[in-house]
């Protein structure tokens, strides 16, 4: 945009410092073409003058001296003819034969042809002439050749000048480009940076509302109002889940105590509908541990805190250890393959309760028979299963909250997988699901690494 704006500023600027200049470049040839024309006008009268009266009185003496004398001081040819184009005086070498025709005009008191504007590069001279008499007693002509060299330079001289204003002038309007753009689109950019960071998951995002145009520093005050707004609301929502599962944890452990406490006293007939009951607190209770987790790794994502580092691999080998009995009991094998030591940015706690997640929907839903293959290398931890997995359509929407695929056949509560890729992606990593080809689920979980 800033490209855009300069374009079109440079354009205009370009176009007023041209409708500018290029008249004044032409006035002031023209001035000087029409001052050069009035001097040797002037004279040409003053020589056509003295040779009527050299007419009038047969004494050219008067004419040559005053021609002599104008040609030896500015170097311009002059010559004098008859009426029968004989001529009279002549300086410079200028001769009847080479200008017949504007003699002939002359003689026929027709004014001849309009001198063209002269240029810095002008060179050629003009060649002027006038009539001796007036109407029908024309006693002869005068013709003059015109040096136009110091004119041209005049020309030349006026013409710089005038460029190098019109320089002048488009450099000032250059920089007046430059101030403009940036004081209109500099409260653009930092808008543009802090929807970017308020995007990214920063809260209470505020832009600078003191510069730019009125309108734009309005718009800065209203987006700063928005982001406020919108971080009230999160934490607030955030409060609510937290606040919502933790009171009614202790309503869930009266109402698990007083159903086990029926366990003995209910009949062989209603044990049925008992363990309906039983498996439906337990699901509730399950449920309110992943609010939980939830609210709190909603909290590490906005809280903005440095993270804590620790070593990928020791953490993935814990787990392993941690996972390796619930995996043989599911009769799924658990392996562990590469492993390379490198620190990631991200405490060890919320690594761990990462790949609980991961290694508990591979034990989970992998299947009796299947294995379970875990790495650690180059800053990326892969947890890899060759069970049914996931269809292409279901694995976008894998990490939604309360998502359960329709191939699940055991309970849960759909919030593991968002728990995860919000801890991942609230120290900067990146949380990817993909299929294992022929048939499974690769989950990659990339992160920051710490430099050593």
């Amino acid at each position: 945009m800033r490209t855009r704006l300069l374009v079109v500023l440079l354009l205009l600027s370009a176009a007023a410092v041209a409708g500018f200049a290029w008249p004044l470049l032409g006035s002031t040839a023209a001035s000087r073409t029409q001052e050069l024309l009035i001097s040797r006008t002037a004279e040409l009268d003053r020589f056509a003058v003295l040779a009527q009266q050299a007419d009038d009185t047969g004494d050219t003496g008067q004419l040559a001296n005053e021609v002599r004398a104008y040609s030896d001081l500015y170097g311009e040819p002059v010559l004098v003819v008859d009426a029968r184009k004989r001529q009279v005086v002549a300086t410079g070498g200028l001769r009847a034969e080479d200008v017949l025709p504007l003699i002939d005009g002359a003689l026929r008191n027709q004014p001849g042809p309009a001198p063209p504007q002269l240029r810095p590069w002008s060179s050629d001279p003009l060649l002027l002439a006038r009539p001796v008499g007036a109407g029908t007693r024309v006693a002869g002509a005068v013709v003059m050749r015109v040096s136009v060299t110091a004119a041209a330079a005049d020309v030349a001289h006026n013409w710089l000048l005038i460029v190098l204003g019109a320089l002048a002038a488009a450099l000032l309007f250059v920089l007046l480009a430059l101030v403009v753009s940036r004081w209109v689109l500099r409260p653009l950019a930092q808008l543009e940076r802090g929807v970017l960071a308020l995007t990214a998951g920063e809260q209470r995002t505020h832009v600078p509302a003191s510069a730019g145009p009125r309108e734009l520093r309005a718009l800065g005050s209203s987006f700063n109002r928005m982001s406020d707004a919108v971080a009230e609301a999160a934490e607030q929502q955030r409060r609510l889940v937290a606040d919502a599962s933790h009171q009614m944890r202790n309503p869930m452990a009266a109402l698990r105590l007083r159903v086990d406490s029926l366990a003995g006293q209910v009949k062989p007939d209603g044990m049925r509908t008992y363990n309906g009951c039983v498996a439906e607190v337990e699901r509730m209770e399950s449920l309110l541990d992943g609010l939980l987790a939830l609210a709190t790794a909603e909290n590490v994502a906005n809280r903005q805190t440095p993270a804590d580092t620790c070593d990928a691999a020791t953490v993935l080998v814990e787990r392993y250890d941690a996972w390796h009995a619930a995996a043989d009991q599911a009769s799924v094998g658990l392996e562990l393959s590469t492993v390379e030591h490198f620190i990631v940015a991200m405490p060890d706690t919320e690594l761990g309760q990462v790949l609980d997640v991961l290694l508990d929907n591979a034990v989970k839903y992998a299947g009796a028979g299947a294995s379970v293959d875990l790495s650690c290398i180059d800053g990326t931890i892969t947890v890899s299963d060759n069970g049914p997995g996931l269809p292409s359509e279901d694995l976008a929407r894998a990490t939604q909250r309360f998502w359960r695929s329709s191939q699940a056949s055991t309970g849960g509560t759909g919030l593991g997988l968002a728990i995860a890729e919000r801890l991942v992606t609230a120290r900067g990593g990146e949380f990817v699901l993909e299929a294992t080809e022929p048939h499974g689920l690769t989950v990659r979980v990339t992160l920051p690494m710490e430099s050593r």
